[in-house]
């Protein structure tokens, strides 16, 4: 199967909490189970107050069957009933923000992996390199590389 698809949880900040990267034939619930599954192994400093999702997992006590097994409560962003088009729903942003970092990522706008291990570890890597930024973000008028004079 060629493709991949990325599954992600982030904090409230967009901080990347844990990634996995599937194959693309696996279907959104069975990989939001195993995201879910590796975040429960998290550090024990790490705590889940509740899970939000989008439309996708509606239904079908995805939501029960996520609390009975974790003991987290599941939140679904739904878009209002009278929408057209494109809105901004409120915190589903901050994961839409994370997915749209990596597709600026040149190793990440393709799959050019052939390990998933090394797919995930170029999602921790682009995770990195964001927190980075907001710690010391670079001048406005500073090249990204500095070059040596002859």
């Amino acid at each position: 199967m060629k493709g991949r698809k990325r599954f992600a949880a982030c904090d409230i900040r967009g901080n990347l909490l844990e990634r996995i990267a599937l194959p693309a034939n696996t279907g959104e619930r069975a990989g939001a189970w195993g995201l879910l599954e590796r975040l429960k192994c998290s550090p024990p400093g790490q705590s889940i107050a509740l899970i939000r999702a989008d439309e996708g997992f509606a239904g079908a006590d995805w939501e029960t069957q996520v609390y009975a097994h974790f003991d987290w409560p599941v939140e679904i962003i739904r878009k209002p009933k009278d929408q057209v088009g494109f809105a901004v729903l409120p915190r589903r942003w901050v994961i839409e923000q994370t997915f749209g970092c990596w597709g600026r990522y040149r190793r990440l706008s393709k799959d050019y992996e052939q390990n998933p291990a090394c797919s995930r570890a170029m999602l921790l890597l682009t995770a990195i390199r964001r927190a980075l930024h907001y710690l010391k973000p670079a001048p406005p008028n500073d090249p990204p590389f500095k070059t040596r004079s002859p």
